[in-house]
């Protein structure tokens, strides 16, 4: 297992190389002068010439990339063009917990509400509490990010006025309050993932209940919960974990399109209100950020195979 775990790191390390690569030059294409973006509108073309060369965008790419990336590597992202020209690192750490906290709570939601649907479809198979749940989760997926948000705003904070939209208090103010402004967003993260993360599990719960182990054990008179949860559910699971890693991706990605909704202070907002005026060194450092915590959650992920079938440890070394 040890051998499985360095050889990971190591292409943990190769896949973050790469991803930095990735990022410093994809931000590059990014339109507007990061000159004008800094010193604002109305200098002389002297005065942008020197802003261009101060911040080193006459350097070639490999010197541009190499500051940046030791930098990067110290904890230093640089400094925002925009006033008042904080460091990057400190609006990240701003507004990243907004981010992990709704994505995290949008998985929690996701995943208490899949499994015991899909355990109790996968106990009804063919019937028509198992067609009603396929109907639904089908529908679920066919309804993109931005407009299940869009319905949830009008059905819950326009008509029936349960919920705020555009407020946010930090957990450490008022927890209470926290959740209570979360939870909607979270919901809004979660949809997606909850029917995705229902069907693959169903439908490995529905193999999982056709072999023999599980014939053998309903022989001998255990019950259909015990089976479904003692049983069935752990060998079933690699498929649903294995999309847990895919998923923070996706999940991410909608974080950016619920928090623009709701007017949240997370990452993405913050990358899209930086990047709309071309704010370089805060959209790289914000896009690495992201990357960085996307590459390590599925390298725990591919680890965690090894505890739960030992067949991909062999496979592995």
């Amino acid at each position: 297992m040890a051998r499985v775990v360095i050889k990971k790191i190591v292409e943990l390390v190769v896949v973050l190389f790469v991803v930095s690569i990735g990022t410093f030059s994809l931000v590059q294409l990014i339109p507007g002068d990061p000159a004008v973006a800094s010193l604002g509108e109305g200098h002389t073309p002297a005065e942008y010439a020197a802003a261009r060369d101060e911040m080193g965008l006459n350097d070639p790419f490999l010197t541009r990339y190499w500051d940046w990336l030791s930098g990067a590597l110290q904890g230093d992202l640089g400094k925002s063009l925009l006033p008042p020209n904080s460091t990057v690192s400190s609006q990240i750490s701003a507004a990243l917990p907004v981010s992990v906290q709704l994505a995290l709570m949008g998985l929690i939601i996701a995943l208490v509400v899949a499994i015991p649907v899909a355990m109790w479809s996968a106990r009804h198979e063919g019937g028509w509490v198992d067609r009603a749940i396929s109907a639904c989760t089908f529908g679920v997926l066919s309804i993109p990010s931005f407009l299940s948000g869009l319905l949830l705003i009008i059905v819950f904070v326009n008509y029936l006025g349960w919920f705020p939209r555009s407020q946010w208090v930090r957990f450490s103010e008022d927890p209470g309050q926290n959740l209570y402004h979360a939870i909607l967003p979270a919901v809004t993260i979660s949809l997606l993932e909850m029917a995705m993360f229902t069907r693959i599990l169903r439908s490995d719960l529905c193999s999982t209940l056709r072999e023999n182990f599980i014939l053998v054990a309903k022989a001998k008179g255990m019950s259909n919960f015990r089976l479904l949860v003692s049983d069935a559910l752990r060998p079933s699971s690699f498929s649903l974990i294995t999309m847990l890693g895919i998923s923070i991706g996706s999940m991410i990605g909608s974080t950016v399109i619920v928090e623009v909704l709701f007017s949240l202070p997370g990452m993405g907002s913050l990358i899209v209100r930086h990047a709309q005026q071309g704010d370089m060194p805060m959209v790289q450092g914000a896009v690495l950020v992201i990357a960085v915590i996307y590459v390590v959650i599925n390298g725990i992920i591919d680890i965690s195979y090894g505890y739960l079938d030992p067949r991909s440890r062999r496979a592995n070394v």
